[in-house]
């Protein structure tokens, strides 16, 4: 098994495409190197818009943050992203990079110039050469995890997501976080970690910032914070990672049997409304627009066979017809939703129909013909 998922890393992380390129920027007046990965799908989808992640340390944080994503994609439980590493290590630039004014705790210096360079230099450039989604995660490690946090201290933060792994906070950093957090009115996610092999320092500062955090009353705030048992300031990275994503991605995760089991089948209406809802926090607080899998189509059918409640296959035919509409599953939808209801002549009609439109998961025109056969089997002759 363990050899299967090695294979599945490489093969997924050759199919991507990753380069490296020199960036020319203003605000530093000087060049960066800069690693950018694109999905593997990306050629294929000319069209398709992707979030952004922005790795700070993208010497050493790139590879497994685009290994863990593009796993995460390849099972469809994370979306594709494009990632954009920062070169900070080669000259020990990380420490200029995060220099702040130590009496009102805010970058200056190279710190600040850093900071306009991500906001206002590299996120266009990516934006305007790539297709991409309104949702960005920033991401960084001690150094630059504490100064990651200082792009939450605008009005409108730019950055819809903060993976902070074992941060090194600036002054008043644990209470100005949390007093940001609570006011903010976007959807914000929070991921931070620590390890108990850290550094006493640290531990003590993060231990601060959770407990302040986890006062905050805010609907719009996703919080995470991990404490990892025999890690230490470097391996908690490797722990953090997925957890972080899937944190921050949860909703975007098909419809498991966990999630149907105790969220799906226990309800007594609403199947269909469920199954748009979901869809709708993606495109609301992730910015992703993707059509209902199939395989959710069948989990809400599922359910609404199992509570006997038949009308809704009508609404989840009109759904199944806006997201698949050159298919035979609004056409399914509707022939099984009159089969159930007893009128198997209305039955055979959407069969029939459907078996000329294009096949969809396990919808076939072979199995369409033979319920169309089944269901005029069981009309009354006049």
């Amino acid at each position: 098994m363990k050899q299967l998922l090695l294979f599945l890393f490489f093969t997924i992380t050759a199919s991507s495409q990753k380069t490296t390129i020199p960036f020319d920027s203003n605000a530093l007046g000087e060049t960066r190197e800069i690693t950018i990965g694109l999905p593997p799908s990306f050629e294929k989808n000319p069209n398709k818009k992707y979030p952004i992640l922005i790795l700070l340390d993208g010497d050493y944080l790139f590879d497994p943050f685009y290994g863990a994503l593009n796993y995460g994609a390849y099972w469809d439980d994370l979306p594709e992203m494009i990632v954009v590493g920062i070169s900070q290590n080669k000259n020990n630039e990380r420490i200029d990079d995060s220099t702040y004014d130590e009496a009102n705790g805010v970058p200056s210096g190279k710190g600040a110039k850093f900071f306009e360079f991500i906001g206002a230099e590299l996120i266009p450039y990516i934006e305007k050469k790539y297709p991409v989604a309104p949702f960005r995660i920033i991401a960084g490690h001690d150094t630059t995890a504490g100064f990651l946090n200082f792009f939450l201290y605008k009005d409108n933060p730019i950055f819809n997501g903060y993976i902070s792994l074992s941060p090194e906070l600036a002054p008043e950093m644990e209470n100005r976080i949390p007093e940001k957090l609570s006011n903010l009115k976007q959807p914000i996610f929070y991921y931070q970690s620590n390890g108990d092999g850290d550094i006493k320092k640290i531990q003590e500062s993060i231990k601060k910032l959770d407990e302040n955090i986890k006062l905050v009353i805010n609907p719009a705030l996703n919080y995470k914070f991990d404490n990892f048992k025999d890690a230490s300031h470097y391996s908690l990275v490797l722990y953090s990672i997925p957890n972080a994503l899937y944190q921050f991605f949860d909703a975007y995760k098909p419809i498991s049997s966990t999630e149907y089991s105790e969220k799906i089948a226990v309800l007594q209406s609403g199947y269909v409304d469920y199954l748009t809802n979901k869809y709708a926090v993606l495109s609301k607080s992730l910015g992703l627009k993707i059509p209902i899998r199939v395989n959710d189509f069948k989990a809400i059918e599922a359910a609404i066979l199992k509570n006997k409640a038949y009308p809704e296959l009508d609404k989840l035919a009109e759904i199944a017809n806006k997201n698949y509409p050159k298919s035979m599953l609004a056409d399914y939808e509707l022939g099984l939703m009159y089969e159930k209801m007893g009128d198997p002549k209305k039955a055979a009609k959407r069969y029939q129909s459907g078996s000329q439109l294009e096949e969809i998961g396990d919808l076939t025109k072979n199995m369409m013909m033979e319920k169309y056969d089944d269901m005029i089997s069981q009309t009354p002759k006049k």
